[in-house]
C-alpha cells in the first residue's frame, strides 16, 4: 500500500495549556483507506485532521514539532463549524470560488454549481442567496458541496452531519460514500451508525490523546468495547446500554389542567429584515415540560428560539410566566438561551469566568459564585480547563461550556439549540441528566434537536416545525410511536 499521509513522533501543545496534547505521536494513512477516528470530546481528533492536512501549523499557528510529516498533494477539509470555512457571502459564489481555483471555464460553472448543490440535497429558487440566511444544517450541506467541488484525493471530514436532520444525515452519507469510493477518507464523527459500514479501519483514542487501538472495525469494536464504555464514546448500542443501566427516563406527563403557563405564544410571527420567517398560531409550555422542537433543516427551529429571546423582530402575543414579554425589562432573568454556535455567546477570557459571568451580574456573593462554578465545571467535565480561553477548547468542550454558562442561574425557562451536537456519549448523557434534574424541579425546557432518542427518553412534548410554521404539537410518546416506530424497537 502507498502511504498518502503520515506524522512521526509529533509533539503538540496549545497555548495557555500546561500539558502536551500529543507526545511522540505517530500515525499514517494509506491510499484508498476509509478511516474512522473515535475518542472522547477533547481527545484531539479534530487536531489530528488539521495536522494531517498541514492546516496546523501552516494556517493555524499551534506550536508543534514532528520528526517527519507527509501531507497529501490534493485534499479537502470539512470543518466542524461550517461558518469557519466559507470565503464568499453567497451560495453560488462559494462554490464558484472553488471552481475558479480549479480553472473551470465561466460558461460551465452554473452547471457544476447546480450539480454539487443537488448531490447534497440543497435546492434554491435562486442560488445567489446569502449564506448568513441559511440554517445551520443548510450551511453544513453547502460546506460539504464546496469540499466535494475540489474533487480532492483525500477527504478529511470533521463531523460532517453534526447539525443535519436524520433525512439529511442519510443523504449526505450516501453522497460521501459514492464520491469517496476511490478516495482516501478520514472521518471524525460521533453519529457512527451511518458510517460504520463504510469504514474499514478504526483508530480509538483515550481522553489524553493516546492511541488505544488501531485496526479493523470488527477487531476494535469486539476487543475494546469496554474502553468505548469507559471513555464515554459512541458505539452502535450505546443508547440501549445506557437505558438498560439507568432505567427508562420518560418523564411523567405534566398535569396542565390548572397549571400556570410558562410560555404562551399566539398569532406570533418573527421577521428577518422585512421577510416573515416564522409563524406560530398557538403554542403553550408549562413548568416541568421538556419540549423538543423537531423539523427538517431550514424549517424554522432556530428562528423560533431566536424570536423567543427577542433577538429578531417579532409581532403577536408572547407571555412568559403570564407576563407580556414587552413589559419584562430583563428577559434573561426568566429565560436562558444556548446558541447553536457556542462561540456566539462567549464574552470572557477563561472557562471559569464564562460560567461566573451572569452570577457576577446578578451580584451573587463571591463564595457562592465559586461553589456554583466549581460544581458546573465538575458536571460538565471542564475542571482541567478552568483557566483556558473558551476559543481554545474543542467544539464539544465549547458546547458544554455554553450549556453550563447558560443554565448556571437556573432560570425557569431554558431554550437550547442542539446542545448535544459534537458531544461524546458520556457528556451527552451528563447534559441530559442535568437538564432532567432541572425539569423535575419545574424548569421548562424547549430544545431543538435531531436526536429522536432524546425525544423518546427525555421529552414530554414535541413541537414540529415545517417551512417556518409550528404545525403540530403533541405528547412525545405519541410522536415516537405513531410517526417513528423504528425508534421504539
Amino acid at each position: 500500500m502507498t502511504t498518502i499521509s503520515s506524522m512521526t513522533n509529533m509533539r503538540l501543545k496549545f497555548p495557555g495549556v500546561e500539558c502536551l496534547l500529543f507526545k511522540d505521536f505517530s500515525l499514517s494513512f494509506d491510499k484508498g483507506e476509509k478511516v474512522l477516528i473515535l475518542g472522547p470530546s477533547g481527545s484531539g481528533k479534530s487536531t489530528i485532521l488539521q495536522v494531517l492536512t498541514g492546516l496546523i501549523p501552516n494556517a493555524v499557528e499551534v506550536p508543534m514539532k514532528a520528526d517527519a510529516l507527509t501531507i497529501p498533494e490534493s485534499w479537502g477539509f470539512l470543518f466542524q463549524d461550517p461558518d469557519s470555512q466559507f470565503c464568499m457571502p453567497y451560495v453560488d459564489e462559494e462554490i464558484a470560488f472553488v471552481l475558479e481555483n480549479l480553472q473551470i471555464p465561466r460558461e460551465k460553472m452554473n452547471h457544476y454549481i447546480d450539480y454539487y448543490l443537488q448531490i447534497v440535497g440543497l435546492e434554491f429558487a435562486d442560488t445567489h442567496t446569502k449564506i448568513q440566511e441559511l440554517s445551520g444544517g443548510m450551511k453544513q450541506r453547502l460546506a460539504i458541496a464546496s469540499v466535494l467541488a475540489l474533487e480532492p484525493e483525500v477527504l478529511c471530514l470533521d463531523e460532517p452531519t453534526a447539525m443535519l436532520d436524520p433525512e439529511g444525515t442519510m443523504l449526505v452519507w450516501e453522497t460521501i460514500k459514492n464520491v469517496g469510493e476511490e478516495k482516501t477518507v478520514v472521518i471524525v464523527e460521533h453519529k457512527i451508525e451511518q458510517v460504520v459500514d463504510f469504514v474499514d479501519r478504526v483508530i480509538l483514542l483515550d481522553e489524553s490523546g493516546t492511541i488505544i487501538a488501531d485496526g479493523s472495525k470488527q477487531k476494535v469494536f469486539d476487543q475494546h468495547n469496554h474502553v468505548l464504555i469507559e471513555q464515554g464514546i459512541w458505539y452502535p448500542s450505546v443508547w440501549e446500554d445506557y437505558i438498560h443501566e439507568n432505567g427508562r427516563h420518560i418523564p411523567p406527563p405534566v398535569n396542565s389542567a390548572n397549571a400556570k403557563l410558562a410560555v404562551h405564544l399566539s398569532d406570533f410571527s418573527a421577521f428577518r429584515g422585512k421577510v416573515a420567517a416564522l409563524h406560530v398560531e398557538e403554542a403553550r409550555a408549562h413548568p416541568g415540560e421538556w419540549i423538543t422542537v423537531l423539523g427538517k433543516n431550514g424549517a424554522g427551529k432556530s428562528t423560533l428560539l431566536l424570536a423567543m429571546m427577542k433577538l429578531i423582530k417579532t409581532r403577536g402575543t408572547y407571555y412568559i410566566l403570564e407576563q407580556d414579554y414587552k413589559r419584562i425589562k430583563h428577559l434573561a432573568d426568566y429565560v436562558s438561551f444556548v446558541f447553536q454556535n457556542p462561540e456566539f455567546q462567549f464574552v470572557t477570557n477563561s472557562v471559569y469566568e464564562e460560567i461566573a459571568f451572569s452570577l457576577h451580574l446578578a451580584k451573587w456573593e463571591q463564595e457562592t459564585i465559586s461553589q456554583r462554578v466549581n460544581q458546573m465545571l465538575k458536571i460538565y467535565h471542564l475542571e482541567e480547563h478552568k483557566q483556558t480561553h473558551p476559543y481554545q477548547l474543542s467544539m464539544g468542550q465549547k458546547r458544554r461550556l455554553s450549556v453550563a454558562a447558560s443554565i448556571v442561574k437556573e432560570q425557569p425557562i431554558i431554550l437550547l439549540d442542539e446542545p448535544t451536537f459534537g458531544q461524546d456519549a458520556k457528556n451527552t448523557f451528563a447534559i441530559l441528566e442535568q437538564l432532567e434534574q432541572l425539569r423535575a424541579q419545574g424548569t421548562t425546557i424547549i430544545m431543538v434537536t435531531h436526536d429522536l432518542n432524546i425525544v423518546k427518553y427525555f421529552a414530554t412534548k414535541v413541537w414540529e416545525m415545517n417551512h417556518g410554521e409550528l404545525v403540530k404539537e403533541f405528547p412525545a410518546p405519541n410522536y415516537i410511536e405513531t410517526l417513528h416506530p423504528t425508534v421504539t424497537s
